[in-house]
């Protein structure tokens, strides 16, 4: 494309565009949905068989079958690794199956996962049964004690550390550049789930993570009509990756890629509305009446927003909110939710829509009650994918919906 280094908002059109030199090219990627490629010869038959993956991912000769990826799926992970200046990725059917290669790349049988209290409850349920079901010893520590938790990883000494950037549900920050230090120390490797925080806001690589997880439904498609993952790290990680997606069968379809792709083009910009109308949202919420604890890492009042302020370096805060509705059990918060016009109840986020969604009987159904509300999650805890729409429209919505409860 350019030896120069371009702005994230270039690479989002731009990147996974690769076109063949000397002849015409569509200005629009094609979509290939063929399950089979043919070869010259048999040789080059075998050796497209042979790939290994993570060396030159967009190489039309390395595609044989549908479930070793294709030129679609080739295009969205040269993308993604792009967005994350990253040496190669690796596309999956889902965040969670990108998140599950990611640990099996990493951690070996009878090996051992440090992970953050502060997860999305479907990565906890993972977690929980790989370490059940597969010789795997999973411990928790509470990512916002960086001491306590750094404390544990020079005790127990894991083979990776799993957290997010920005947590699910609440938006708390952790400190990945403070993790990723003892992490070094006992040689494990930094997975980091930036699903919520995006490359917009910050490229864990660049301030040490050894791989990034996103589940591609979210942010970097950004229009809730596709399910996909992606893992993005070291060659040498995504050849093994590579290996077990083919092993697995968890590839995304050639539609998939493509509409991901697609979605892609118009990143930048849905981030940029939607991180300022998160911040014009939060500051509204936190003087609201009716409305108790905002977690928004914007709000100068919030725990993390000095991290913020280091780690995202004025970028944006991101389009997620949580808050607690004063007061009301989960009758009371589903009847909030009910009463909303313009804002969407989906068990999603990263929509051009914005979305509502109920923690607890949601994304932290699985856990129990005191482990929800020893993260903060209770009844009265919902959390808002801000989209793309007008912020006082959005801020009009929540108000009568308050309105109509009290």
């Amino acid at each position: 494309m350019t030896d120069r280094l371009l702005h994230l908002d270039t690479l989002s059109v731009h990147a996974g565009l690769n076109q063949a030199a000397g002849k015409a090219n569509p200005s629009v990627p094609s979509i290939v949905p063929s399950v089979g490629y043919t070869h010259p010869s048999m040789t080059d038959t075998d050796a497209a068989l042979g790939y290994t993956g993570g060396d030159t991912p967009t190489d039309p000769d390395t595609f044989v079958y549908a479930r070793h990826g294709g030129p679609n799926q080739a295009a969205l992970e040269d993308a993604v690794a792009a967005l994350e200046g990253a040496a190669g990725a690796v596309s999956f059917a889902s965040g969670m199956a990108a998140l599950h290669a990611a640990i099996l790349t990493y951690v070996p049988t009878g090996g051992t996962v440090i992970a953050a209290e502060q997860l999305y409850g479907v990565t906890r349920s993972l977690l929980d049964w790989l370490g059940a079901h597969h010789n795997l010893r999973v411990e928790y520590a509470d990512f916002l004690d960086v001491e306590a938790s750094t404390d544990r990883i020079d005790t127990v000494r894991p083979q990776a550390v799993v957290c997010e950037v920005l947590t699910n549900p609440l938006a708390r920050i952790i400190e990945i550049d403070r993790i990723r230090v003892a992490c070094e120390r006992v040689h494990a490797a930094l997975l980091v789930d930036n699903t919520f925080a995006t490359p917009y806001l910050l490229r864990p690589l660049d301030v040490g993570a050894t791989a990034v997880v996103h589940s591609t439904t979210k942010f970097i498609n950004g229009h809730g009509d596709v399910t996909g993952g992606v893992v993005a790290g070291p060659a040498d990680a995504m050849q093994t990756a590579f290996q077990l997606r083919k092993l697995l069968g968890a590839v995304p379809s050639a539609f998939d890629a493509w509409l991901t792709l697609r979605g892609l083009r118009t990143f930048s910009l849905r981030m940029r509305q939607q991180c300022t109308s998160a911040l014009t949202i939060a500051e509204w919420l936190a003087n609201a009446p009716g409305i108790g604890k905002v977690y928004y890492p914007g709000l100068t009042s919030d725990a993390g927003h000095e991290v913020a302020e280091r780690l995202f370096r004025g970028a944006g805060y991101g389009s997620i909110i949580a808050f607690d509705v004063q007061g009301v059990d989960r009758a009371g918060a589903f009847a909030f939710v009910e009463a909303l016009k313009l804002i969407r109840p989906v068990t999603s986020l990263g929509d051009v829509y914005s979305l509502v969604l109920h923690p607890a009987s949601a994304s932290h159904r699985a856990l129990t009650p005191e482990q929800r509300a020893a993260q903060g999650i209770l009844e009265g805890t919902l959390r808002l994918s801000v989209g793309i729409e007008a912020a006082e429209d959005l801020i009009a919505d929540l108000e009568q919906a308050l309105s109509s409860i009290q």
